[in-house]
């Protein structure tokens, strides 16, 4: 009886430990397939013929990963899963050139298509072919709208904030300035309400600081998207998309970060604007302060050669911005009662105001009311109001100049580990803080970590 239970203890275990491994793995497999590219095609000789049993080697350029995959006996060949970036195509097969393809930069969800013609000869001789791979997705009905890395590091952002960059899409609207004042950004894809965008970052969803799930645009302090020098290119897809997206009905907005290299590299920057240029606001009765400085810096490389690579962006967001508004509330005869004549009779004034705008006691005031004025309403600070005939009414504006201040420091690594040809471990981890201060400050820390395993079979 005892070793039965130790036998059934231990299937039991592994029972376990495989549900594990298979929910972290397909996991895996999900996450990667919203966040990486394809290459595809089918190979012939010069007849026509197919040729199955071709070595085909894949490598990445930037960090020398390499996969290699055999054409099928109809010719195919598919290799998935790939880190996007530029690559080069090697052949190999007895009693053909080696044909060296170059010039392929795949993209985020891209199937690029690379109809391979191997040349008979021998296979010390090389055939280069250089032509970049079309964007188009013969493979796939979604219709995808690509943010390329040159639009996102080129293209001038308010803010810095590079998901203002979605309305280069056909049937994107920016609704921003419907949500709390501007205060979240905010965007309708396809028709289909703010929040029921879906934001993946690396293959894995991105909400930001937005925990409740009521704006589903990641953002922080300052709502702006911040980390644009860790972005190397989104994709959004408006719908027919296929089944790895989903889980909500608008848009899904498949963002990758940038990855480190062979090689070292990194940059510094400074933005500054202020309000030395800009015209007084509308509603204010002197121009209030503005000062923005954003600031940071990128750096990425290898420690360890083709296997273990490093990426880390830091950007800080520093702002001081009037928040001027103009408001119209009882002025200081009202709150004692008093009202021109013609406000306090106005369906008998000819009969009780010899002069009508002359102050008069409002009739059956009750005086109990007069303290709460000034508990209700704002003491005003400016002119009085006027009717179109010139005439006081009663009221006057309150200026109010209160200084919004904002501090965000927001920090985006990535590690990635080629553990094998087959299996490559990535790590993201976006981290914002900051605060802001108006009348009373708030403040917002928001933290995702996550990890995708990507085991290729």
């Amino acid at each position: 009886m005892v070793r039965r239970t130790g036998s059934s203890v231990r299937v039991f275990g592994r029972f376990v430990i495989a549900i594990v491994a298979l929910i972290t793995f397909g996991t895996g497999l999900v996450f990667a397939q919203t966040s990486t590219a394809t290459i595809l095609g089918i190979v012939r000789d010069a007849t026509g013929a197919l040729v199955p049993g071709v070595s085909i080697a894949v490598k990445h350029i930037d960090t020398g990963l390499t996969r290699e995959v055999l054409s099928s006996e109809s010719g195919s060949y598919n290799v998935p899963l790939l880190p996007v970036g530029q690559y080069e195509l090697t052949t190999n097969m007895p009693g053909f050139k080696q044909q060296l393809r170059g010039g392929i930069n795949l993209v985020v969800g891209q199937q690029a298509v690379i109809d391979l013609t191997l040349e008979v000869g021998i296979a010390a001789e090389q055939v280069t072919v250089t032509e970049e791979a079309p964007l188009v997705n013969t493979t796939l009905s979604s219709t995808s709208g690509l943010i390329s890395a040159q639009q996102v590091k080129e293209l001038p952002l308010n803010g810095r904030s590079f998901d203002q960059l979605l309305v280069l899409n056909v049937g994107v609207v920016n609704n921003t300035s419907n949500m709390n004042q501007g205060n979240f950004p905010a965007f309708s894809v396809a028709g289909h309400r703010q929040e029921t965008n879906r934001f993946l970052i690396n293959g894995v969803d991105w909400i930001g600081g937005n925990a409740t799930h009521q704006f589903m645009t990641p953002s922080g302090a300052s709502s702006q998207l911040l980390g644009v020098e860790a972005v190397r290119e989104y994709n959004v897809l408006e719908h027919t998309y296929g089944a790895e997206y989903g889980k909500r009905a608008g848009g899904q907005v498949s963002i990758v970060t940038s990855s480190g290299t062979n090689q070292w590299h990194g940059d510094l920057f400074e933005y500054h604007r202020n309000s030395a240029l800009d015209a007084k606001n509308y509603f204010e009765d002197q121009k209030g302060p503005f000062k923005r400085h954003q600031f940071g810096g990128t750096l990425g490389g290898p420690l360890m050669k083709d296997k273990l690579f490093v990426f880390g962006n830091y950007e800080g967001f520093t702002q001081r911005l009037a928040q001027s508004t103009r408001g119209i509330y009882p002025d200081a005869p009202s709150r004692q009662g008093l009202l021109p004549c013609y406000l306090a009779y106005p369906t008998t004034t000819a009969a009780n105001c010899s002069n009508p705008s002359a102050l008069v006691t409002v009739p059956n005031l009750k005086l109990g009311m007069l303290p709460y004025a000034n508990l209700w309403w704002p003491v005003p600070n400016g002119a009085e109001v006027l009717s179109p005939d010139g005439l006081a009414t009663g009221t006057a504006y309150n200026y109010n100049n209160a200084v919004q201040k904002i501090h965000e420091n927001f920090v985006m690594g990535r590690v990635d580990y080629v553990i094998s040809p087959k299996t490559r471990s990535l790590v993201t981890t976006p981290l914002a803080m900051g605060k802001e201060t108006r009348r009373s400050w708030t403040c917002t820390i928001r933290s995702t970590f996550h990890s995708a395993a990507k085991h290729l079979a």
